[in-house]
């Protein structure tokens, strides 16, 4: 009896993902199959694919763009990623404080619309920031005594454009995932430390950020593979310039896909990207037991 119970519990809950692992191969499984074989051929889109070996994959190793694009890519990793991790926990921890509830309302409202609005519209606006002549932020730099800055053509400031244009842009998802994860600590635990006679230095370390720490490794997964797979930000600002140096490794695959129309080596960039998503969230995975907490009891 119980085993029949068991096979109908599992039949049951088949059932109910087969929709869902359905979508899955159809609209996933079946790309990535696709692509895997499109990086062992040379295809176009207009003519047939035809089969050509690991020719593609000479081609990834002896591509003299390459090495600067994923170059490129490391530095919005290494930009990004610690922005939105710890700025966007300090917006949380100061909205999360004692205050009115309109407030806090208010605060969420702000910083979280930027994420809903469209990346091309605001990019405009901010193409008018950054420009070296007219743009408001050299503006307020020259009251400073700051000579105008080529944000969008010099090679060493165009990272920083992209990268405050993304945290604009972006910063309102971290932040709200920070505050839920606040929100969800229990209120018991700190009137038990404030009863103990614990400092707010001691509680912030003893409980919020143990209790936080699922939240910070699924921000820190989530904005590493976004910074990773940047695409919008420097494709709307700079359009990957000056020249390439703010190209990004999606761009490149892009360009090469969609201008080039070489949808076989473009799948082998695209691999190896995925490659190297799948690497660094399986290290990021093997860390985590190290650090984050689970236990809600």
């Amino acid at each position: 009896m119980t085993r029949n119970r068991t096979l109908w519990d599992a039949i049951a809950g088949y059932t109910f993902l087969a929709p869902a692992l359905l979508l899955f191969a159809v609209f996933i499984g079946e790309p990535v199959v696709v692509s895997i074989y499109l990086c062992f051929t040379k295809y176009n889109v207009i003519t047939p694919a035809s089969w050509i070996g690991w020719d593609n994959f000479r081609q990834f190793f002896q591509d003299g763009r390459l090495l600067e694009m994923y170059g490129n890519t490391l530095k919005y990793v290494l930009i990004l990623t610690p922005l939105h991790a710890v700025l966007g926990r300090l917006l949380a921890l100061a909205v999360n404080r004692k205050i009115a509830n309109g407030w806090k309302y208010l605060y969420r409202t702000v910083f979280y619309f930027p994420v809903l609005t469209t990346s091309a519209a605001v990019a405009v606006a901010w193409q008018f920031i950054f420009d070296t002549d007219f743009g408001i932020l050299n503006y307020f730099l020259g009251l400073l005594g700051i000579n105008p800055i080529p944000w969008m053509q010099s090679p060493h400031w165009v990272y920083l454009a992209v990268a405050v244009y993304s945290f604009w842009k972006g910063i309102g998802s971290a932040f709200l995932f920070y505050f839920i994860g606040l929100q969800n600590i229990p209120a018991n635990l700190y009137e038990a430390a404030e009863i103990d006679g614990a400092r707010p230095l001691q509680r912030f370390f003893s409980i919020t950020l143990p209790m936080l720490s699922p939240t910070i490794f699924f921000v820190l997964v989530t904005t590493l593979i976004g910074a990773t797979q940047i695409f919008d930000e420097p494709y709307l600002i700079t359009g990957g310039g000056p020249g390439d140096a703010s190209r990004s490794v999606n761009m490149y695959i892009y360009e090469v896909a969609f201008q080039n129309q070489d949808m076989g080596y473009a799948s082998t960039l695209s691999l190896s990207l995925f490659l190297i998503i799948l690497l660094i969230t399986v290290f990021q995975f093997s860390l985590s037991k190290r650090w984050v907490y689970y236990d809600q009891e």
